[in-house]
């Protein structure tokens, strides 16, 4: 967690992580499934361990645990998040994944440090493609500033970075930076990252809800480089 700030225990932060985090060991271990476990991180590639509860009961399960728990600020959100990222078992990423995706609009910029350590660590499509679209993309409408920080995201090592920041904009509809959004895409065309190519193909389609002209027109443009899976995602819908 190097160069994220964390309150401890207690402190300005800490009292609400403290108890949110008591109640959510405690409930979500006593609904746990090893034969479900077996199943979900089998199907998970085994990215992580889990506890084997079902979605649905989950989140049940986590409306109980935030049951008259008062509104967090940043950095209850930021301390409960690394407290679940910190513990082996999938379900508390998911809750994390969730609890901040509620409080997106209570987030700053400051945030981003944050959100990249979780799309950073045990990765996976199931956590980042919700963090990005629902929580790094509320961060950049809010603060266009970090559009520079995407175009920082786009080219990092890491695909799941890159991933981020292809996918930020999936629910900005007309508020779409387009010129960003299909530079990005030819910058990573030729990637042979599976995720990354996908993403490519997710991005547009989506964007050609907006507006298809566009995105045919950048597909017809760029068909030597683009893969097959992301043409044929951009176009499915076409």
């Amino acid at each position: 967690m190097t160069g994220l700030t964390r309150t401890g225990d207690g402190g300005p932060g800490g009292a609400l992580a403290d108890t949110v985090m008591a109640r959510l060991t405690t409930e979500y271990p006593a609904a746990a499934d090893p034969a479900r476990a077996a199943q979900a991180a089998a199907y998970m590639k085994h990215i992580a361990p889990f506890l084997g509860i079902p979605t649905p009961e989950r989140r049940a399960l986590s409306r109980t645990v935030l049951a008259g728990t008062p509104r967090p600020d940043e950095a209850d959100c930021t301390e409960i998040a690394l407290r679940c990222w910190a513990l082996p078992e999938r379900e508390y990423h998911y809750f994390a994944v969730d609890y901040v995706r509620e409080h997106a609009g209570r987030l700053s910029s400051g945030f981003l440090p944050t959100a990249r350590h979780l799309i950073t660590t045990t990765s996976w499509w199931d956590t980042v493609d919700l963090l990005a679209a629902h929580v790094v993309g509320a961060l950049v409408a809010a603060d266009p500033g970090l559009k520079r920080v995407m175009d920082d995201w786009i080219g990092d090592d890491d695909p799941w970075v890159a991933r981020t920041a292809l996918l930020h904009q999936l629910r900005f509809r007309a508020a779409t930076d387009s010129g960003r959004l299909f530079a990005y895409c030819e910058r990573r065309a030729a990637h042979p990252d599976f995720f990354l190519r996908k993403a490519i193909g997710w991005c547009l389609r989506e964007y050609a809800k907006t507006d298809p002209a566009a995105v045919r027109a950048f597909v017809d443009a760029h068909r030597d480089t683009l893969s097959p899976l992301s043409v044929r995602e951009a176009l499915r819908n076409l």
